[in-house]
């Protein structure tokens, strides 16, 4: 069976050697040596002098829209994983759902400013795959109606964008060190800040609030991660280059045999560079999609319905929105199997078993478009 995704694991051998040093100084959690030794290696490898690391990507949007102190309404993507927006409810604001670019599947800038109302306060916008948003259009809204920005940048780890990190970009960032990430801390997440005061009150609500033994900054939580999860991380960063290496053969893989069939990749911002996170096939219709996952499913292999269905018509502590060009986006798109243990092999049987449905396809119905919308 080939899985959609495959966790990395470095050697046991190199994990084992933070262990030992863990089972030393008996050190857990509380922000141990080796969660600062990762985060100051994460701020050398994504050239950005501000972050945390937390307990995960979620926790670290709700750290950021607290510490934005945001209220109200917030701008946001309903193509997403559901953190996103269950995020902006559990810290009691509302999520204000709007469409997203067609070609990108990023949030449609052009969308945003006729949801402000008197009661918005910030946009959340999603790098979807890793792909950026189109920042600087986010920013000229943001500025304009005086709201703050969050980017939810789970898929992003090492994209740049004109030049410098994507989390440069917006109040606050945040990135997922999930398991299921290219690079991973098993349960993790960073939080990124250009401004020194926002990372200080970050910090502050990260550890319960505590300022010094006996005070207390505000009503805060505990976003704090353990040495073993710090642990894992530092493992994999040695190994981050041969990551990044061995997805972007198979993602060239990928393009080659699949140049002619049914179905697009999102279009990437052609600003910044890319990471090989995901997979993702937009097909031109859904009965072509559904085909090729049977064709897969019958021969052991995994796909993933990344992102279906919308945010905005499917979380049931919300009233269901239908948004045309979302709806229709999700309906037809899944992403492919990709991971550093997968083979060029493998990637070209996947490759042949869809053109093979597509094929299929073709010969019943005389004709196979590729319309994308």
């Amino acid at each position: 069976m080939k899985p959609i995704i495959k966790p990395f694991l470095p050697p046991l051998e190199e994990y084992n050697k933070y262990l030992e040093g863990i089972w030393e100084g008996n050190w857990l959690t509380n922000m141990g040596p080796l969660s600062g030794k990762l985060e100051e290696g994460l701020k050398l490898l994504l050239k950005v002098d501000r972050l945390l690391f937390v307990t995960s990507g979620t926790v670290a949007l709700q750290m950021a829209i607290k510490a934005l102190d945001l209220k109200g309404e917030i701008i946001t993507t309903p193509y997403s994983f559901m953190a996103t927006a269950s995020s902006i409810v559990w810290v009691g604001c509302k999520p204000v759902f709007v469409e997203i670019d067609k070609h990108s599947l990023n949030i449609d800038p052009s969308q945003i400013e006729a949801a402000i109302t008197p009661e918005t306060t910030g946009i959340l916008a999603t790098h979807i795959y890793g792909n950026p948003c189109d920042v600087e259009a986010i920013e000229a809204v943001a500025k304009k109606n005086n709201l703050k920005v969050i980017y939810d940048g789970a898929h992003a780890f090492g994209v740049e964008i004109n030049g410098k990190s994507v989390f440069e970009y917006g109040d606050i960032s945040i990135c997922s060190l999930h398991a299921t990430k290219y690079n991973h801390a098993v349960e993790g997440g960073l939080v990124i800040t250009k401004d020194g005061n926002l990372l200080k009150k970050l910090a502050y609500i990260r550890n319960f609030g505590f300022n010094g033994n006996d005070a207390f900054d505000g009503l805060r939580i505990n976003g704090k991660n353990s040495e073993l999860h710090a642990a894992m991380g530092l493992a994999n960063l040695k190994w981050i280059d041969r990551i990044f290496e061995k997805r972007k053969l198979l993602t060239e893989t990928y393009d080659k045999q699949l140049r002619n069939f049914g179905g697009v990749k999102p279009v990437w911002n052609t600003n910044a560079s890319l990471n090989y996170a995901f997979y993702p096939l937009v097909f031109d219709t859904e009965q072509l999609m559904h085909k090729c996952i049977l064709k897969l499913e019958k021969n052991e292999i995994h796909t993933k319905r990344y992102f279906y269905p919308s945010l905005a018509s499917s979380l049931p502590y919300l009233e269901p929105q239908g948004l045309k060009v979302t709806d229709s986006i999700c309906k037809r798109i899944i992403c492919l199997p990709l991971y550093y243990d997968l083979s060029v092999e493998e990637v070209e049987l996947i490759s042949g078993l869809l053109l093979e449905a597509q094929n299929s396809q073709m010969d019943m119905s005389g004709v196979c478009s590729l319309d994308f919308y």
